[in-house]
This record gives structure tokens, C-alpha cells and sequence, in this order.
């Protein structure tokens, strides 16, 4: 146990605990905009599909019901703009973070080959890497930066988590050419893809980026965020059937299986397009509020044109605008949680409640 433990970082979350006590003791009570949890509730549709499921005593298969798989295939067509997705373009997963934390070793990667991903990036890419003993290396241009002959697996996280950063389609296209002259495997992380301000993210299966062939990429995609399902630990994946037909058959030994109300729930969610632009509507006021508050407070947001966060800074090293905001009752995530490079900026997440928002911009001055 200590030697796979003595090969990861300090879990980033533990070093917050101190501020989290600062900003608990307000008066009003504390404004969490830290971890960017859902706080909504679970659409009434997707909660009625999981209750119906609910005498489920067999167990689920690895691969999922014909009606999830035929639930997934439909989405990424309708909504990515994929084209011929099969049932072997598509994988369930049980949630992204453990789909993450656990692919290096799923594909046989070890000492000698890298794993590639943004500079800034979540922490999960390097914490994979290092369980498989695996080298971990950040860039911020893959083509320019990376030795091709030693990168395995290169992730892409378009819109990023934490900076709300989209990758445009002719970067991605640029990308995808690099990756397959050189044989890299490619997965782009796009949880956050339904959710875009400022630019409209495109996923790596667009025919415009893979060129109506998906060898080499796979999509990561979660309704934690666009469903309010963290709870639920509900996760797929779509690209390229040979990558896909491995990891199942890897995943079956393991017994990694979404629960079989959770399939259920999933194809509701999957299904109604209603309940995602109602809880947009929601962050998009969220988002305004925020914004304008922390601007008028004296920071500056960069990127932020997607994804549920503000990347924001004072220009100060971010644990000092951690303690900052944490004495005012607001707790947010220091960018250096996510590399060295955001050492002075903070994760600020508008998945906090209407009142606690409103909270928050009345305590920044707004």
C-alpha cells in the first residue's frame, strides 16, 4: 500500500481545510464556490427512470443495456455531430474521475511511456499517469512540445477545467493529424462541453475534426454537470471501437459496472434535451452575477469562456486571495491545485444556490 501511496501527490482537497474553517465562521455562513458540486436537483424525469429501476437484483453488464447503448449512440450523434456510431463506439463508465485515475493502467501503460495533458489541467491526468507508473508530462501545445515517440496517451480537456479555455476546430484538427501520423492515442476529456459561453466547443468526433473516422480518439463525456448527477456517478465513452472493445473486456474482468438503475437514469437524461437548458439558464445567472461581482472587486477573469468555472486572479500568489476571500466567508480552489503555471489565480464555481450566490456578491461589494 505505501508504495503505490508514496507515489502520488497529497490530496490536493486536504490543504483547503483551514480556509474552509475561516470561511464557515462568517456570520452568514460560508459561500462554498470551491469543489464545483452540483447543488440543484436531479431532474424529476431521470429520478422517476431510477426509481422505476429500482428491483434491479441481477447484476448489471459491464457494456450496459441495448436501450443505454442505443441511448448513447443516439446523443453523440445528435448532439456531437458524430456520424455512424455504433454500439462499439460507445463504452459506460462509472464516472469520468475513476475512468481517468484508472486508463493508464487499463492500457497496459507503464515505466517508460508518457502521459501527456494541459499545463493546467485536473489533477486526476497526473494521479493515472503515477499509478501506472507511468511518466506524466504537461504541455501547452502538443504538437510543439511533446516527443511523440515516447507519448502513449495525450489528453485533451476542451472546455478545461480550470480555466473554461475552448480548443478551437482548427486546433483540434491540428492535433488530431499530429496524433495519428504519430500513432498517439488521443482522449479528450469534454464533460463540460454542453456548456458553453462565449464559444461553442466542438468534440474530437465532429466529422469536421476526425475526418468521419474515429481511429485514435475517444470522447470522455459525464452527466455529472449538465444532468446535476454527480451522485449518481453516471459516465461514457465514445471513439474508436478497437480501444473501446479492449477496455471492456479489461473492465468486465474488473466488474466496473454501472448499477443498473443508474443505466436506467441515464437513458432519461439522455433522452430529454429540456431539463439541460433549464439548468444553463441557471448557471448562466450565476455566472453573470459572479462575474461582475469579482470584477468589481478588483480581479481580472481569464478565459472562463466555457465550463462551470471563473478563472480568476489579483494578481497575488492564490493562497493569499484564498485567505482573502475565505475571511469575507467565500471559499474557493487555488489555481495551483491544477499546476504550477495558476499560482495566482483561483477556481471560482457558480454551482452554488441562487441564495448563496447572491450571498457572495453582496459580501464582494456588488
Amino acid at each position: 500500500m505505501s508504495a503505490v501511496t508514496d507515489r502520488l501527490p497529497t490530496f490536493p482537497w486536504d490543504k483547503l481545510e483551514p480556509y474552509k474553517a475561516t470561511a464557515a465562521a462568517h456570520p452568514d455562513g460560508i459561500v462554498d464556490l470551491s469543489v464545483g458540486t452540483p447543488v440543484d436537483p436531479v431532474p424529476e424525469l431521470v429520478q422517476r427512470a431510477l426509481v422505476e429501476a429500482a428491483d434491479s437484483p441481477g447484476y448489471p453488464t459491464v457494456w450496459g443495456t441495448v436501450a443505454l447503448r442505443d441511448a448513447l449512440t443516439g446523443w453523440v450523434e445528435r448532439r456531437l455531430g458524430a456520424r455512424g456510431v455504433a454500439h462499439t463506439n460507445v463504452l459506460p463508465v462509472v464516472g469520468s474521475k475513476e475512468l481517468v485515475a484508472w486508463l493508464p493502467t487499463q492500457l497496459g501503460l507503464g515505466p517508460g511511456d508518457q502521459v501527456a495533458y494541459p499545463r493546467l489541467a485536473y489533477p486526476t491526468y497526473e494521479v493515472g499517469a503515477r499509478l501506472a507508473r507511468a511518466e506524466p508530462v504537461v504541455y501547452d501545445d502538443p504538437v510543439a512540445d511533446l516527443d511523440p515517440a515516447r507519448v502513449k496517451l495525450l489528453w485533451l480537456n476542451s472546455p478545461s477545467n480550470p480555466t473554461g479555455r475552448v480548443l478551437a476546430k482548427d486546433e483540434l484538427i491540428r492535433i488530431v493529424a499530429w496524433a495519428r501520423e504519430h500513432g498517439v492515442l488521443v482522449f479528450s476529456d469534454e464533460c463540460y462541453l454542453e456548456l458553453g459561453w462565449e464559444a461553442e466547443p466542438v468534440s474530437v468526433l465532429h466529422p469536421d475534426v476526425c475526418g468521419g473516422t474515429y481511429e485514435g480518439l475517444v470522447a470522455v463525456h459525464s452527466l455529472s454537470k449538465r444532468s446535476n448527477l454527480a451522485g449518481y456517478r453516471a459516465a461514457f465513452l465514445a471513439g474508436d471501437a478497437g480501444v473501446l472493445g479492449d477496455l471492456l473486456q479489461i473492465r468486465k474482468h474488473g466488474g466496473m459496472m454501472t448499477p443498473a438503475p443508474v443505466q436506467a437514469a441515464t437513458v432519461a437524461a439522455l433522452g430529454d434535451d429540456a431539463h439541460v437548458a433549464e439548468q444553463r439558464e441557471r448557471y448562466a445567472a450565476r455566472r453573470a452575477a459572479l462575474r461582475g461581482a469579482l470584477e468589481a472587486h478588483g480581479f481580472r477573469i481569464e478565459h472562463s469562456e466555457a465550463s462551470l468555472y471563473l478563472w480568476a486572479t489579483r494578481d497575488e500568489p492564490c493562497w493569499q486571495t484564498v485567505a482573502h476571500l475565505a475571511e469575507l466567508g467565500i471559499l474557493a480552489a487555488p489555481g495551483d491545485f491544477y499546476g504550477p503555471a495558476g499560482d495566482r489565480f483561483v477556481r471560482v464555481a457558480f454551482t452554488a444556490t441562487d441564495e448563496r450566490v447572491a450571498a457572495a456578491v453582496k459580501r464582494l461589494g456588488g
